[in-house]
């Protein structure tokens, strides 16, 4: 007969093996970003890929011959971005950014851009689509 132990003993250690796996599946994918202070005090220069996220400071984006440079702080630290590729059209002064590329130890060299906005998508003509009632609005 078998003991009564053993009907919870093997059970437990199949969901904890699954528990497992899916942990370290899990880890493996997530991506987190780094802020300015991180990289000015944690890492002193990369050619890993780095995410690094902020605010874009208002005022320091310049473009020219293709690249932006631009300034991203997290209030304490900043850190100066140069990117290189496709800015998102909805990128402004001011709002969250999030780069990925590469940290030299002075400035971040970023080849791709993630924006933070609001669900509020206006036109050239501001009109706003009101997305609980499904129409279009003039603000």
């Amino acid at each position: 007969m078998i003991k009564p132990y053993l009907k919870f003993l093997v059970p437990a250690i199949v969901v904890l093996g699954a528990l497992i796996v899916l942990a370290v599946t899990l880890s493996s994918n997530l991506v987190y970003f780094h802020t300015p202070t991180e990289l000015a005090t944690e890492i002193s220069s990369s050619s890993d890929r780095l995410r690094l996220g902020g605010q874009v400071v208002a005022g320091s984006v310049q473009e020219s011959d293709g690249m932006v440079e631009l300034t991203v702080t997290d209030g304490r630290e900043s850190t100066r971005v140069v990117h290189v590729g496709v800015i998102p059209q909805l990128f402004n002064d001011g709002q969250g950014v999030i780069v990925e590329g590469t940290w030299d130890g002075t400035r971040f060299h970023s080849d791709s851009m993630l924006i933070r906005h609001d669900e509020q998508y206006r036109t050239e003509e501001d009109v706003v689509y009101d997305s609980e009632n499904h129409e279009l609005k003039e603000s």
